[in-house]
């Protein structure tokens, strides 16, 4: 399987990556990507409103490995965005990082009335090489349509809740159909289903954990994933995932689970 695929600007990103959600700000957050980068993680991705940005930059900064290797990907919070107010924010998060660029920068939300403004500001932002591939984040089909329509550029990366009991196969189709990234937060679905029968019997089948089975579920669908832990046994289970396939039987038994389970928001009713 492949560790990294190209975005449609032909970038690069890594397949699996650590997200970064309510990692406290300070040494746990610090010392928790330092230890990720050294296991082999070379995609963190943070925000804005996570607070953590500035231990994230300090991370890469101090790991010894070459800025080149490291995908690192930031946000604009909701109230920030527009034109003026999204360059600006792009800006201060550069500023926390202590990076020359960011890999890839995300409207995190798609605000009513603002976020074709914002879109515009990522655009100038990508132009000035100080984010090498711009995208969204919980854009529904809906939204990306709206947002073709309105502007010529495509965004590289739509990153979404997803995993087997938020299969989102419309979405999926229609991003691979247009050439976006599809990428997957809590792939995990924040635990709540890491005990589900068929997760377990599958995991049984092939020697892994549940959490492993369900990274590998989205990483054959060519979803990047970026699960999210501060314990190191956690973050090495989670990247143990490249030595075994799932089959297409148990891929199938995987994709029948959905049933739009969601752990986090909803963008569905979003104007």
């Amino acid at each position: 399987m492949k560790i990294k695929l190209k975005l449609n600007d032909g970038n690069e990103i890594p397949l699996l990556g650590l997200g970064v959600f309510k990692s406290p700000s300070g040494k746990i957050t610090y010392e928790t990507c330092l230890e990720a980068l050294r296991m082999g993680y070379r995609h963190i991705d943070t925000a804005a409103v996570y607070g953590n940005e500035a231990d994230v930059g300090r991370a890469v900064r101090d790991c010894g490995i070459a800025r080149g290797e490291i995908f690192v990907t930031t946000k604009l919070w909701n109230s920030d965005q527009g034109h003026e107010s999204g360059l600006k924010a792009f800006d201060l998060s550069l500023q926390r990082l202590g990076l020359d660029y960011v890999d890839l920068y995300l409207i995190h939300w798609p605000v009513e009335f603002l976020r074709h403004d914002s879109w515009r500001a990522l655009c100038e932002i990508v132009a000035s090489r100080r984010a090498r591939s711009i995208g969204v984040s919980n854009f529904t089909v809906r939204h990306l349509k709206e947002l073709g329509e309105r502007s010529g550029v495509v965004p590289a990366v739509n990153q979404v809740e997803f995993h087997p009991f938020l299969f989102q196969r419309e979405l999926l189709e229609y991003c691979r159909g247009r050439g976006i990234q599809l990428e997957a937060y809590s792939p995990l679905t924040k635990g709540d289903r890491l005990n589900d029968e068929t997760v377990l019997e599958i995991a049984k089948k092939y020697g892994k954990t549940g959490a492993q089975i369900l990274i590998r579920w989205c990483l054959q669908h060519e979803v990047v994933c970026i699960p999210k832990s501060v314990k190191t046994a956690r973050l090495r289970e989670n990247f143990s995932v490249f030595d075994f396939e799932i089959s297409t039987e148990d891929m199938a038994r995987l994709d029948s689970l959905n049933e739009n389970y969601r752990t986090s928001w909803d963008p569905s009713g979003v104007e």
